[in-house]
């Protein structure tokens, strides 16, 4: 038979568990955004030629991008 510990956590580590998964989230959202920002600042640089050669239209470089609601 198993045994179960039914030890509550030490005071304070729900609070710190919770701040850190926080700021972990913060810092994926903002790595997210970044790269999303960069990747829409080359696209914005490339000659519709370039596009063209890579299948994209400035049209759908900018459907990409529209923060949707």
């Amino acid at each position: 038979m198993a045994h179960v510990s039914t030890q509550a956590a030490p005071f304070g580590a729900i609070t710190v568990h919770r701040i850190a998964s926080a700021a972990s989230g913060l810092v994926a959202r903002y790595n997210a955004w970044n790269a999303q920002r960069r990747t829409r600042e080359v696209l914005s640089q490339l000659t519709p030629e370039q596009l063209e050669d890579i299948g994209l239209t400035k049209a759908t470089v900018s459907d990409m991008f529209l923060i949707r609601g």
